[in-house]
């Protein structure tokens, strides 16, 4: 952290990020903020650890999606700005919500609590009604307006590329449309957090098991050879697959954990993993989930 000194340049801005002065600074800052929070770097081109800190709020500004704008004071050529706001030192960082100063911090910090930052001041606005939006498409999925579920989760994610939430819910459109390799595509292009998102690990699972219900086998055939030979762990396995492919999920549940119960280890665990692919692919509530995990969960520590 350093003292304030003198010099002069300004930094480039943009659609999310710019500069202001002290002519600009009610529009920019106090009357912007009514609608969106807006975080305040005040810093000057002589500043060493504003050179670090100033690209890495940037980066996280820019990550944040439009939830959060950044305007860049430069101290040397706004000093009355500095003195009203009572800057001491550089850098500091102010984040405005609705016309005040509602969180700050003085000199660098780690990234992490940059994103803490940036996340916290997003989070005052609220999601814009993204998750009202989510709920009204996912009504339409559930009412099969599949169609119209996947337009209103592209929509949404036009507004929020990161939403989970509407990125899961419009590949498991497309699954309702029959347009399993559109689904498929989709989520394949999830990157980082999205990628391991509950939403997204959900879709992988059922893509899984659609990819399996197209190759299983006949059921009558099935129930026959685990009839013949209640310990053929291999027929019994296929039978889960057919049965879920005929949309008997627990019955298929209760196969697997069969398998599981006379011998876990079979075919390097194929069952407990099975298992876990039906589970993910349900809702976190549903009972065949949670009563299958608490089933599955007493044989593993019995």
């Amino acid at each position: 952290m350093l003292e304030l000194g003198t010099n002069a340049a300004a930094a480039p801005a943009g659609d999310l990020i710019k500069d202001t002065t002290e002519a600009t600074f009610m529009a920019d800052v106090v009357e912007a903020s009514q609608e969106v929070p807006v975080i305040v770097d005040f810093w000057a081109p002589w500043c060493g650890p504003c050179k670090t800190l100033g690209p890495a709020l940037e980066k996280a500004v820019t990550e944040a999606g439009g939830k959060v704008r950044m305007v860049k004071v430069n101290v040397d050529e706004n000093q009355m700005i500095a003195a009203q706001l009572r800057i001491q030192s550089i850098p500091t960082v102010y984040g405005f919500w609705q016309g005040q100063p509602v969180d700050g911090f003085q000199g660098a910090v780690p990234g992490s609590e940059i994103t803490e930052f940036v996340n916290k001041l997003a989070a005052l606005a609220g999601d814009g009604g993204l998750a009202d939006a989510v709920a009204a498409a996912e009504e339409m999925l559930n009412e099969g307006a599949a169609s119209d579920a996947a337009q209103t989760f592209a929509a949404i994610l036009g507004e929020d590329p990161k939403n989970a939430a509407a990125f899961g819910g419009l590949a498991r459109a497309h699954l309702a449309l029959g347009e399993m390799d559109q689904a498929q595509a989709l989520i394949d292009s999830a990157e980082g957090d999205l990628a391991t998102a509950p939403e997204v690990e959900a879709v992988r699972a059922q893509l899984d098991l659609a990819k399996q219900a197209a190759d299983a086998g006949p059921l009558g055939e099935l129930r026959a050879a685990v009839e013949a030979n209640e310990n053929d762990h291999e027929a019994r396995f296929e039978l889960a697959k057919a049965l879920h492919a005929d949309g008997q999920i627990q019955e298929a549940v209760d196969e697997l954990l069969i398998i599981f119960r006379k011998d876990r280890d079979w075919n390097d665990g194929a069952a407990k993993a099975q298992l876990f692919t039906i589970f993910e692919a349900l809702k976190p509530e549903d009972p065949i989930a949670l009563n299958g995990r608490r089933k599955l969960s007493s044989l593993i520590f019995a």
